[in-house]
């Protein structure tokens, strides 16, 4: 299983220099997991930096993943992960939701670099 963090969504769809490394999560449909909170990030700042309709087509590719609501089991896993790696909390909520599911969390964020279940490039 693959949950990938908002900016490698992001780097993914507008094609960026990381993208390449993202793809392999993404494209691998059937084993990938979507937080809702990745949702959120990725809607938000695509319709920053575009339209309304590119963002909701964006949207409509990261749903064809398992969507998962942030439920009250991961908020208090996220909250202790927020604890314990003093996160913030839209990083938590991605390691809590990786960690529930098995699934490695992919990221550009530094903070992940050494954890086990992370495949990360810098950004």
């Amino acid at each position: 299983m693959n949950n990938v963090d908002s900016s490698g969504w992001l780097e993914y769809f507008a094609d960026d220099e990381k993208a390449d490394f993202f793809a392999p999560a993404i494209e691998r449909v059937p084993e990938l997991i979507v937080s809702t909170i990745s949702i959120y990030e990725v809607f938000k700042r695509i319709r920053q930096q575009s339209s309304q309709s590119h963002a909701l087509n964006a949207i409509a590719q990261m749903q064809q993943g398992k969507v998962v609501d942030l439920d009250a089991m991961i908020a208090l896993s996220a909250a202790n992960v927020s604890i314990s790696l003093k996160l913030p909390l839209a990083d938590s909520v991605m390691r809590a939701t990786a960690r529930f599911y098995h699934a490695a969390l992919w990221t550009q964020d530094a903070h992940f670099r050494d954890l086990e279940e992370v495949e990360y490039i810098e950004k």
